[in-house]
């Protein structure tokens, strides 16, 4: 009897066992084949403005580092350019001979030129008189056949020079009274708006020697170091605006339902934490490359293309920085 009780003992026990095994088989084949949570991942992204001069020289001296908060119109940058300081020492040295040839027109000839230019005026006409009487004494006596032909003429001739003599000094003498020509006047002021043109383009080329920041933002990089050569259009620097945040991910199209512009969908960022936040879709755009290629029916199937969707936040998350992994949990 105590024998037959400890056989249906063994055999309940042997059968409870059965049971277990069973029921923790089960429970591992429910948790093996249940479908795995799909994750669309993402990252955050920010406007980041390249800092460039445009002329070439040297950094001189950076103002902020890396890390340091900027604000819009900040001066970032210091660029040592000996070309810019030479064309300005030219530019004022030519600024100075345009005034001189300017202010000469304006004020005319020296009185010493003047006075100069009169004195030959007189000079001139003294010499004409004295021709003028020897041209009629000759005359007479060439009227008397006293003197030849050719002896008049000689004497007729130095006559009309002296003539045309004070002509010519009393056309000197008329220009240094009336001063420079109008045209002249003119050309001398052209050359003085020149030349100011000339330094309004070397005072603009010294203030691009200060490179200024173009936003409120953070100094994420610097490209050369102080001292090194930068050229025309080169960056210098990069500064991140923390104020124009959004999220980009790569999306297949099948899973792409969730996803409407201007629709509202939740995102979890690991290094902020647990907390959901709420993001707006509002770009849509397919990429140029597959994402993957999955059979639809057993004798065929489709490619599946990526697609690069654009979300921004509602409100601004604190604490986030470009470049934080963004999840979407399908």
């Amino acid at each position: 009897m105590n024998m037959n009780k400890e056989k249906e003992g063994s055999l309940l026990i042997g059968l409870v066992a059965l049971l277990t095994v069973v029921v923790i088989v089960a429970l591992v084949g429910v948790f093996a084949l249940r479908p795995e949570e799909t994750l669309i991942q993402g990252e955050a992204e920010a406007t980041e403005y390249r800092v460039s001069g445009k002329v070439p020289g040297r950094i001189e001296m950076y103002l902020y580092e890396e890390g340091e908060q900027v604000h819009k119109g900040d001066t970032l940058v210091v660029i040592y350019s000996p070309e810019v300081e030479a064309k300005k020492e030219q530019a004022l040295a030519a600024r100075d001979m345009a005034e001189a040839v300017n202010q000469k027109a304006k004020n005319g000839a020296q009185r010493e030129q003047i006075t100069g230019a009169y004195e030959l005026y007189q000079k001139a006409k003294a010499g004409e008189e004295i021709y003028r009487k020897s041209y009629s004494r000759v005359q007479r006596l060439y009227d008397k056949g006293v003197v030849s032909a050719q002896k008049r003429d000689e004497v007729e001739a130095q006559y009309k020079a002296a003539t045309a003599t004070v002509r010519a000094a009393k056309s000197q003498y008329d220009m240094a009274l009336a001063g420079a020509r109008d045209e002249d006047k003119a050309a001398a002021e052209a050359q003085v708006a020149r030349v100011d043109a000339i330094l309004k383009e070397v005072a603009a080329a010294e203030a691009e020697r200060y490179l200024l920041s173009p936003c409120d933002g953070e100094v994420s990089e610097l490209f050369p170091h102080v001292g090194e050569l930068v050229g025309q259009g080169s960056p210098v620097m990069a500064i991140v605006d923390l104020n124009d945040m959004w999220f980009t991910f790569a999306v297949r199209e099948d899973m792409l339902s969730k996803f409407v512009v201007g629709s509202v969908v939740e995102i979890r960022i690991p290094a902020l934490g647990d907390t959901k936040y709420p993001v707006t879709v509002t770009h849509i755009k397919a990429m140029g490359t597959y994402a993957t290629w999955r059979t639809t029916k057993q004798n065929g199937g489709y490619d599946v293309r990526t697609f690069d969707v654009k979300c921004r936040p509602l409100e601004a998350i604190p604490n986030l920085r470009p470049g934080m992994t963004a999840l979407v949990t399908e």
